[in-house]
């Protein structure tokens, strides 16, 4: 046999191997083997199609739209929110602690406190000695018994006091002050200069002013945070959102206690993303006290020109159930107080930008930029060209190994072996 009839015939037969191989993958693509091509992270499709297994997390998608920026802009920690009355300072009452002094007065000597010896003391008054406000909340005046002053502003103490009296002594007028104020104090703890427990003002003051009272942040403002907590409710909000949005500086209440603490924020990205010729992803810190999607994205170097799919940007976040309501989303399939969410924005669409500047990021959010579905094809006929060469190599150095020995044998003329 010829040596061009042998490499014709394996020519032939390799022909029909790679026709065979390139039919069977792409039979197998087409059933989802392409999940053996490496990624960087699930395709975008089977995201927008919620596709998980029955073993895997369910989630909810959400396509970002200025109704859906909108609602996480509300429900964005923030502590007015929480805290709605925005009302001055309030009147200080007297609570379980408190040291008190009562000066009574009369209209002339002869009555109850008073002696009728006129020279006996300037002034028809007698200032009983301190006290405190005991554990029933109450004080003790002599003729008048057990005066109720805890939850009682001095105004009201005062007159119970002369309503005790009125029947005894000679038109009574009374004094009521407060030496120490023990039960209406502010708590201030954390990373600040000087922790302490203070009473507080009458004159009313802010969050910004107790903090200050306190020695002030320790640490960088934007990641600083502030918890207040007031009758069972509290709220969180970075420490510069008092500062950039005063309605989150409200008015400080007796019995407040704030807590500034530190937590340097940080988000996730991966996939697509980075300059043209490099992949960008990992951990990136805030560095403000508010990170915009946009500017987020930015840190981590843009969506990569030969890669991404601008319309597969996704959000994944866990927010609140009484949120996730909000944004529309079935929440009887989920279990636990907190939806996984997965937000879609589409920047094919130039008004997303837009709305990726206005989407503040949280704390261990996780950008994924999705590859286009181009690449994915570009992969998967790199892998159909590499199966094949696999098996073309050693049919081509086969083939060149026996016409080598035809050569050297005689048995083909060169140029017969070069045409064929």
């Amino acid at each position: 046999m010829s040596v061009k009839k042998i490499s014709d015939g394996w020519g032939s037969m390799f022909g029909r191997r790679d026709l065979a191989c390139a039919v069977m993958l792409c039979a197998l693509c087409a059933h989802g083997a392409c999940s053996i091509l490496p990624a960087s992270g699930p395709a975008s499709a089977d995201i927008l199609a919620e596709h998980y297994s029955p073993e895997s997390l369910p989630y909810a998608l959400v396509r970002v739209t200025s109704d859906v920026v909108d609602v996480l802009e509300r429900n964005g920690p923030r502590i007015y929110r929480a805290f709605p009355d925005q009302g001055g300072p309030t009147d200080i009452r007297f609570g379980v602690g408190d040291i008190v002094s009562v000066t009574v007065f009369e209209a002339g000597a002869g009555g109850l406190f008073i002696p009728l010896e006129a020279g006996v003391r300037p002034g028809n008054f007698i200032t009983l000695p301190n006290q405190e406000v005991d554990n029933s909340g109450n004080i003790t005046v002599p003729y008048a018994g057990p005066i109720h002053a805890k939850g009682r502003t001095v105004v009201d103490v005062q007159q119970a006091i002369v309503d005790a009296l009125k029947n005894r002594a000679l038109e009574p007028q009374v004094v009521v002050s407060l030496v120490e104020r023990r039960a209406s104090s502010i708590s201030v703890l954390g990373d600040v200069g000087t922790p302490s427990r203070f009473a507080a003002n009458a004159s009313g003051e802010r969050l910004l002013d107790v903090i200050a009272r306190a020695g002030g942040p320790k640490n960088p403002g934007y990641d600083t945070w502030v918890l207040l907590k007031r009758h069972g409710r509290q709220a969180t909000a970075p420490f510069a959102a008092l500062v950039n949005e005063p309605a989150n500086n409200v008015y400080v209440r007796p019995l407040d206690t704030i807590y500034v603490f530190t937590q340097p924020r940080t988000f996730v990205a991966f996939g697509a993303l980075g300059a043209a010729g490099t992949v960008q992803q990992g951990q990136f810190p805030f560095a403000a006290w508010r990170l915009s999607l946009a500017e987020a994205m930015g840190k981590a170097g843009g969506l990569n020109d030969n890669l991404a799919d601008p319309a597969s940007v996704f959000l994944y976040r866990g927010e609140s159930r009484e949120v996730a309501q909000q944004l529309g989303i079935d929440c009887s399939r989920f279990n636990g107080p907190i939806i996984p969410i997965v937000f879609n924005l589409n920047l094919r669409d130039p008004s997303g930008y837009f709305l990726a500047a206005k989407l503040e990021m949280r704390n261990k959010d996780v950008i994924y930029a999705s590859n286009a579905a181009s690449v994915e094809s570009t992969k998967f006929l790199v892998y159909v060209r590499m199966l094949v060469g696999t098996v073309n190599d050693p049919l081509v150095a086969a083939i060149d190994a026996y016409t080598l020995k035809g050569l050297v044998q005689g048995t083909t003329n060169v140029t017969t072996a070069i045409a064929h």
